[in-house]
């Protein structure tokens, strides 16, 4: 799953793709370099990170997926906690639903997810990004995530959502502390165990940075390192930045762990 932030503030690549035209031109180029999922983001969800209006966010999102879906088929996901903004970005040709707020965040949300039959990544997130990181504790980080998951499951599965269409993705650096996000990718065979695909993006991300005491645009192989560990402990789908440096990561990481598919 390769990033395309259509922001002017997000933590890596804030404003890069602000420009309508860009934005769709740095899609065309993840899918020469062998994206499979193209996920369209119209308002920053980094530490500290204020909301948008929805207006806002439509105007940012909406050109961009219909300007690549007039020329590719690539499957794109919106990540999006709005259930207006998911509902036009599908009808405007986006397939999957990525929310942050893992349903919580708007209540129309799972009448979108139902009613367009489309897939939804659920994940967790604790606070809100404005202040998610203000000192964010667990007993047991990874019982209280697989006890959020099971909820989350559950409200999916009663209300008519089928399980094919159920994602997971625990959140990395989404109100985690620094070791929590390494212990997330140490024992995500648990939340695999669960039965759904997980999805796992630590691109470029703080704790990547902190431990290697880099700045965002030197975190490649810090990158490819979790990402090459999220693999073999079961994740399916990885969120990315450098399409083309982790497609070689997943190839290979694939290869070890067995999954040809």
């Amino acid at each position: 799953m390769g990033v395309v932030n259509v922001t002017p503030d997000s933590f890596s690549d804030g404003g890069k793709f602000y420009n309508l035209e860009k934005a769709i031109e740095h899609s065309f180029e993840l899918v020469k370099q062998g994206v499979d999922i193209i996920d369209i983001g119209g308002e920053s969800t980094r530490p500290g990170a204020d909301a948008i209006s929805i207006n806002d966010e439509l105007e940012r999102v909406i050109p961009v997926i219909k300007g690549i879906r007039s020329t590719s088929s690539i499957p794109i996901s919106i990540d999006t906690y709005k259930s207006e903004v998911a509902k036009k970005a599908i009808d405007s040709g986006a397939n999957i639903v990525n929310d942050i707020s893992g349903l919580n965040f708007d209540s129309k949300m799972i009448d979108v997810v139902k009613n367009f039959n489309v897939p939804i990544i659920i994940m967790h997130i604790k606070g809100t990004p404005k202040n998610m990181q203000n000192n964010p504790n667990y007993d047991n980080i990874i019982d209280e995530i697989i006890i959020y998951f099971n909820i989350q499951i559950k409200r999916c599965l009663d209300y008519g959502i089928p399980k094919s269409h159920i994602i997971l993705d625990p959140g990395i650096g989404f109100g985690k502390k620094l070791n929590d996000n390494f212990k997330l990718i140490r024992e995500l065979k648990t939340f695999a165990n669960l039965g759904y695909p997980i999805l796992i993006g630590p691109s470029r991300k703080s704790f990547i940075g902190l431990t290697l005491d880099l700045p965002i645009d030197e975190r490649l192989e810090g990158t490819a390192a979790a990402i090459t560990a999220s693999i073999l402990n079961g994740a399916r789908i990885v969120r990315v930045h450098d399409v083309l440096e982790m497609k070689r990561v997943q190839i290979i990481a694939d290869k070890i762990k067995g999954n040809f598919n």
